[in-house]
């Protein structure tokens, strides 16, 4: 789902996008010139490798996004929210995707190694 930075007004902008079995919800407004704020929320399941037994499991995804989309170059280290689309297309597939691959990323542990994070553990191969 793509959309023209230049349609988006400073009245809110709703939005929904389903990639798989996500599901993206929220609302695009614009703050100024060349700054878009995002509000929305993420919801769905994953299916994630635990990093500790390497069993894969679901997971439950409930999240907050809050950005700022800029269609310039951004040069700040006030806030590191911010999301450039330089062509002046916002692409909610590409925040959808970039959050996915973030959780994916990410030290997962299933239900079974999350309660034995303090135990030592070695396994032989």
């Amino acid at each position: 789902m793509k959309i023209l930075f230049d349609k988006v007004g400073t009245n809110k902008k709703e939005f929904e996008y389903h990639h798989d079995t996500i599901f993206i919800k929220g609302s695009l407004a614009k703050r100024s010139h060349h700054r878009v704020s995002m509000e929305a929320n993420v919801s769905g399941k994953l299916s994630l490798d635990c990093v500790r037994c390497g069993d894969s499991f679901s997971y439950s995804l409930d999240n907050n996004l809050n950005f700022v989309i800029s269609d310039e170059v951004v040069e700040t280290r006030d806030s590191l929210d911010v999301v450039e689309f330089l062509d002046g297309v916002i692409d909610i597939e590409y925040i959808t995707q970039s959050e996915i691959h973030s959780i994916e990323s990410s030290y997962n542990y299933c239900s079974n190694c999350a309660g034995a994070l303090d135990e030592d553990f070695e396994v032989e191969f």
